[in-house]
């Protein structure tokens, strides 16, 4: 489990600004299920989707999509791992293979987390 809390390159938690918004996102709350809601609720209605918005410059580290509030799938879920992972909560990363209609190729590659609750195990979000 210990992998899934650590800061790395592109999950930074522990940037300041990454730490302090995870301090924020957790205050007053009284448990992991509620915290990791209010997290991935911020970053859903605080991030924009770089594609919907046509927006610039293209990030990737979780403290870049902080900063500058737009990000790719992958993107976000750098962001919300860290907040979480900031908030002692496990997270990682998932990707899946995505088509229109689900009728086969071609493929595009979507990324999502994985966060894991003691009273649920691992849950994709």
């Amino acid at each position: 489990m210990k992998k899934y809390l650590e800061s790395s390159k592109y999950i930074n938690w522990s940037n300041p600004e990454i730490k302090e918004l995870a301090k924020l996102l957790s205050s007053g709350l009284p448990d992991k299920k509620s915290i990791a809601k209010n997290c991935f609720e911020w970053v859903r209605d605080n991030i924009r989707h770089s594609s919907d918005y046509k927006l610039n410059p293209v990030t990737c580290k979780a403290s870049d999509v902080l900063i500058h509030k737009t990000g790719y799938c992958y993107a976000k879920s750098h962001l919300l791992a860290a907040l979480l992972r900031a908030n002692n909560i496990p997270a990682g990363l998932c990707y899946q293979r995505l088509s229109v209609e689900d009728d086969g190729a071609p493929y595009c590659l979507h990324g999502l987390n994985a966060v894991f609750l003691k009273n649920h195990g691992w849950y994709r979000v």
